[in-house]
């Protein structure tokens, strides 16, 4: 890092946002519990907090979603200091909050060397390794909330997908989308969902570390806008029990000189051979994922069969009750709309952790830089497509870890990930969910539902 680029790179930053009048910029980063925190510097400081960054403790990657913490081999208790470095390149000006910047956060240690336990130099790191073997990957979270009353009560009824609930709100939608335009968030799509007080919005797809920003930034702005019409916003996985949750899910496409390996190819539906091995190879270690992608104990209330969530591990076509579900997209713009969906992923997880571990998973099922520059074909293939709702099949395909415990053991099993983490963001990590795990043991399901409801 140029310290001085970066001091006068924030001089001129703050120099536009005092003259718009913004006070203050929100620097936040999201720990291993999924929960999106913060600390704010002055406009006048942010060229100081660009070369220098803000103090903030290392147990905050040990903190619980109950804001009680844990320790871990590497991380925990009170002693030590990282640096919160803003990245410059994604300030945005918060149109729901008046006088306020937002921007990201970079861990960096004292001595000026990235933080081993940053969720988002993780990301970095393995689009890194991705650019290695010459790929390139798109990616873009889906956003689903519930907005309404701080006992749930949610804020319009009506049918399921129905325009009497976009009436009924219709000037809080409104004013969320000019809102969003006016941060410059492209947004292709907004509805409502299938639980009372549910809608979903999709963003346009960006570079994996760009996608997660988003998804902060969207979230943020949802919350704001929500409180200014007087309404909770909630992410959590579960709002009201035995509902339809909330899920993030992680659409991602993968390309390699120019081209979308997800169509054009001999492969299932268009595949190139490559695509399908990257493919494979994401399902192959989904299990491992679910402890990422749907990491809280509240996560398991929405993980289930014949709710759209993914439950079981397989792929298919539109599948939606599939894990990996693939979209081809219509003919003629199948080269630029072919990408799969991953559905174990909800509001609980780190979207940073969520982008990163999806790309190493991709990445495990191929034999390196050389191989792939070499043209190597002997990549993985999918497994026979499943077609229908699995759950009704005779023998269904597996089932995902269905506890918090199970779904980390899968992760200390797999052959990629924790490595790829490195051994004080995993052991972080791990501690962290174990103990959330023995936090909530024996609690109902309306228990964990009310404790973690406005947390996400």
């Amino acid at each position: 890092m140029d310290r001085e680029e970066e001091r006068l790179r924030g001089v001129r930053c703050a120099a536009e946002l005092a003259a718009r009048d913004i006070r203050a910029v929100a620097l936040t980063w999201v720990d291993n519990a999924g929960v999106t925190r913060v600390k704010g510097v002055p406009t006048a400081r942010l060229a100081h907090a660009a070369a220098w960054g803000v103090g903030a403790s290392p147990v905050f990657d040990v903190f619980l979603v109950d804001d009680a913490t844990t320790t871990s081999a590497h991380i925990g208790g009170p002693v030590g200091d990282l640096r919160l470095h803003p990245d410059l390149d994604q300030l945005t000006p918060l149109g729901a909050q008046p006088g306020w910047a937002w921007a990201p956060a970079d861990k960096w240690t004292q001595e000026g060397t990235p933080a081993a336990s940053c969720q988002r130099g993780f990301a970095r790191r393995m689009v890194a390794r991705a650019a290695e073997r010459g790929l390139t990957f798109s990616m873009a979270f889906e956003v689903e909330w519930f907005v309404g009353a701080p006992d749930g009560t949610p804020a319009c009824a009506g049918s399921a997908y129905g325009m009497n609930r976009l009436i009924a709100v219709s000037d809080y939608l409104a004013d969320l989308l000019a809102t969003l335009d006016l941060q410059g968030v492209p947004v292709e799509q907004l509805h409502p969902e299938y639980s009372p007080g549910q809608f979903e919005l999709s963003v346009g797809a960006t570079d994996p570390v760009a996608a997660a920003d988003l998804t902060v930034l969207v979230r943020q702005t949802v919350r704001a806008v929500s409180a200014r019409h007087g309404f909770g916003a909630s992410f959590a996985p579960v709002v009201v029990p035995d509902q339809v949750g909330n899920g993030a899910h992680l659409h991602f496409s993968a390309h390699a000189d120019g081209r979308n390996l997800f169509a054009g190819g001999p492969g299932p539906h268009g595949t190139t051979a490559r695509g399908e091995g990257l493919l494979a190879s994401v399902l192959a270690r989904v299990p491992a994922l679910v402890a990422i992608g749907a990491p809280g104990v509240a996560s398991q209330l929405r993980l289930v069969p014949q709710r759209w969530a993914g439950a079981y591990q397989c792929w298919g076509r539109e599948n939606r009750e599939a894990v990996l579900r693939f979209v081809t997209g219509p003919v003629g713009a199948r080269e630029a709309a072919a990408n799969a969906e991953l559905k174990c992923v909800d509001g609980a997880a780190n979207p940073y952790l969520v982008v990163g571990a999806v790309i190493a998973a991709a990445l495990g099922g191929e034999a390196g830089a050389g191989a792939a520059a070499a043209g190597d074909a002997g990549w993985g293939t999918l497994p026979p497509e499943v077609t229908v709702d699995p759950a009704t099949l005779a023998t269904p395909p597996p089932r995902l870890p269905d506890s918090v415990a199970a779904a980390l053991d899968a992760l200390a099993a797999d052959d990629v990930l924790p490595a790829a983490l490195g051994p004080e963001l995993y052991a972080a990590f791990v501690a962290v969910h174990r103990a959330e795990a023995a936090l909530f043991d024996g609690r109902t399901r309306a228990e964990i539902t009310e404790a973690v409801r406005w947390t996400y």
